[in-house]
Parts: structure tokens; sequence; C-alpha cells
């Protein structure tokens, strides 16, 4: 029988002991691959304070957690997803989203990717302030969610993809601002960014190209000067933001890279030149392979998508696979993500199962979720491995994922920020 123990509680129940012993049976280091076999790990508060041979002895009033039929590595991250929506068929997809309805499901949204074993992500563009207020929430553990970073609302150029006004008649808006995430010169540029970092961001999102799902009839054009991404990148810089871009088309991408973009996200038509320019930059790749996919399969649906996407998700969305592989083969830098919600949000773990269909070996792409994420995210002191000073997020899964990486469906044990949020037995 498979029980779920809830968080509040254990968030209670977690203050009255000393320490939290896991007795773990084979803990797995993402670095090399190697398992090491009856172990124990020692949590004081959030933190890892020692991992010791064997199986300790616990002191008075310590919790002891039995992990010994167990795989046991470093909490997950995704470093694309979209808390606050999925997307729906074009019958049952609504006018307008209030945004507390948006918050409300985020908070959802971000439950379940907690239990499928996400104990970090990075929110690419919501609405302005559902998931930085969310992060808020979870921080002070209101709701139970991964730790989240986040870009707040995106930034476009007016037309571009996350223009809000998209499709609209031109009666029924005014011009949107800066402010509301649309710029159209290196001024507002830097308007823009300011704005989110006086919002309470952690990052910035850009839409360097057109995209699939936007109501526009271009999916890959480049939408950003020159001067408006080093507007941008420099003051997200001066700011200690970091700094992703959408992009599926090559020019968008070269201009972004050139910028000093930290990712480019999707990269559906990045070429060689393009991967030769990342690993001389040192810019990262966020592939979201299952977005490519879920967009593919769903434009077979008659009437599922409007008219101007349909074409775009039948192009762009089975390219993506195959330049992740050739990116993999080339030595570009690979950071974990999917682009949940787009698809549904707590399958995640899809995505481990294309990049290694793919060619990427299972140790890498549990590397890619793990310790190159925290690299990307600039706290790879706290977060990505199990070692002691650490962040106490860690998750178990019942086989070896260097041998079968589909165990990664079934996480049975959720630790984050040394808080039980899930164990079954």
């Amino acid at each position: 029988m498979k029980k779920i123990v809830l968080f509040f509680a254990l968030s209670i129940s977690n203050s009255i002991f000393a320490d939290t012993l896991l007795h773990v049976g084979n803990l797995l280091d993402t670095n090399n691959g190697e398992i090491q076999k009856a172990v124990t790990i020692r949590i004081k508060g959030n933190q890892i304070s020692e991992i010791t041979k064997g199986y300790a002895s616990p002191n008075k009033n310590d919790a002891v957690v039995n992990l010994k039929q167990s795989y046991v590595l470093p909490g997950f991250m995704d470093m694309h997803v979209h808390l606050t929506f999925e997307y729906a068929p074009k019958a049952e997809r609504e006018l307008s989203v209030e945004p507390e309805f948006s918050a409300l499901f985020a908070a959802n949204a971000a439950s379940k990717t907690l239990m499928a074993g996400f104990t970090s992500v990075r929110n690419v563009g919501d609405d302005g302030m559902e998931t930085i207020s969310l992060r808020k929430a979870i921080d002070r553990k209101l709701v139970k969610g991964p730790r989240i970073f986040t870009s707040g609302k995106t930034i476009a150029t007016t037309g571009g993809h996350g223009d809000p006004t998209n499709g609209m008649s031109k009666d029924d808006y005014m011009p949107p601002t800066p402010e509301e995430g649309v710029i159209d010169n290196a001024d507002d540029a830097r308007k823009a960014v300011r704005q989110r970092y006086k919002d309470g961001a952690d990052g910035i999102k850009i839409t360097s190209t057109g995209g699939v799902l936007s109501v526009a009839k271009s999916g890959d054009n480049p939408q950003f000067t020159d001067s408006e991404l080093l507007a941008i990148v420099s003051t997200a810089n001066d700011y200690g933001l970091w700094t992703a871009a959408h992009a599926h088309g090559k020019e968008g991408m070269k201009r972004a890279v050139l910028a000093g973009i930290n990712s480019i996200e999707h990269g559906t038509y990045m070429d060689q030149e393009v991967m030769n320019l990342m690993k001389a930059k040192g810019t990262y790749y966020v592939p979201t392979i299952m977005a490519g996919d879920w967009v593919a399969e769903k434009a077979k649906i008659p009437n599922f998508f409007p008219a101007l996407v349909k074409p775009k998700a039948e192009k762009i969305g089975p390219i993506i696979q195959s330049t992740f592989a050739k990116a993999y083969k080339a030595g570009v830098k690979i950071a974990f993500g999917t682009d949940s919600g787009v698809s549904k949000h707590g399958d995640n773990w899809q995505e481990f199962i294309l990049m290694t269909n793919a060619g990427m070996s299972n140790l890498d792409a549990l590397k890619s979720a793990t310790i190159e994420t925290a690299k990307l995210l600039r706290v790879e002191d706290k977060l990505g491995q199990i070692k002691p000073g650490m962040l106490a997020d860690i998750i178990a899964v019942q086989k070896n994922p260097i041998e079968d990486i589909s165990t990664v469906k079934n996480i049975s044990f959720v630790m984050k920020d040394g808080v039980i949020y899930k164990q079954s037995s």
C-alpha cells in the first residue's frame, strides 16, 4: 500500500526531532555515476551535515527514514516551466483567465511538480506576479511546491512572441508598455528589466524569435535588435539577474548568444555555427524536447490549434529532438527543461526518456537535471549534489536510473529543504 505523508504534519513533526537520519541503501553520485552502498545521510535543519558509511544509530529525538531498498539522488531541477497554465484545445480555451485563477492553478501545478521529484524549477513567463507570489508562499510553507526561480512576465517586442495583444482587434487594446512586457528600443529594454527587478523576479526571459503557440505568422524570425539585446543583458547583469532567450530561428539565437544571454530555450534551428558560438561563450541550451513532441502530436488533431499556430506546430515540433541530438554530440552545455504548461505538469520526467532516446547517456541526462541546472541557476554551492553543506533536496527511486532511466517515473521519496513531502511504503 502506498502512503503519501502530508507535508504540513511533517513540517511540524520535524521540528520535534534533533536531526533526520536517512538510512540509504544506494546513494548515487550524479558526478560520476558511482553508487555508495549502505550509508547514512544526516540532515540538520535544511542542510546535509554529514554522510557516513553504514546505518548510524540515532541520537535521542533523531528521526530515522528507511531508504535501504532505494536509490537516492539529488532533487531534480526543471529550467523551463510555466506553472500558471496548461495549453488546452481550441474548443476548450477561455478567452481570458483572471490572474487570481492563474495563481491558484499555479499552486496546484507546483504541488504536482514537487511530487514528481522536481524540487526546484525555473518559471520563465507568466502574467507578472503570480509565480513571484507563489515563490513567497512556498518559501513560507503556506503551500507545497518546488523552490521557484522566476522571470515574472516575459519581455517581447511589438507583435512578437509574447506580445499579449496579438490576435486582438486594435479597438480592444492600448499598445502595451515595457512594464507590461513589450519593448521597441534599448531604453524600453532597460526599463522592462528594471521593472522586473522591482517586482522581485530572479531573472529575465525574452522571446528573441517568433514562437509556435503565439497568434502570429512566423515561428522563427528574429524579433530583437542587437542594441535591444545588449541593453537587456547588460542591465540584467547589473542587477544580478540571469537571462534566458526563447529562440527557434538561427539569427535570433546568434544575436542573443553574442549579446551574452545565459541560456537558449528550444533552439530548434540551431546549426553548427550557433553550437560553436554557444560553446565559445559558455551558453547553456535548454532543449524542451517534450514541448516539440507534444505540439507535433496535437497538430494532427483537427481544430486543436488556431489556424496560425497549426502549421508552425507541424513544422517546428518534430525538429527539436534531432537538434538536441546534434547539440549533445557537439558538446554544447545542456540543462534540463520541459516547457511544462504546454504539456501537463507532473509529467516532467518524460523529458529524460526523450533525451536518452536521442542518444544522451542516462548519467548525462541525470546530470543535466541536477549538476548542470544548479550551475545555470548559479546555486551550485547549494543545490545539485548530495554532500555536506548542501541544501537537503533529496529524492529516491526503486531502481538504478543509470541502468533504467524509466524508473524516474515513480518517485518514492521527496525531501526539499530538509522537509519530507512524500514517502511511499
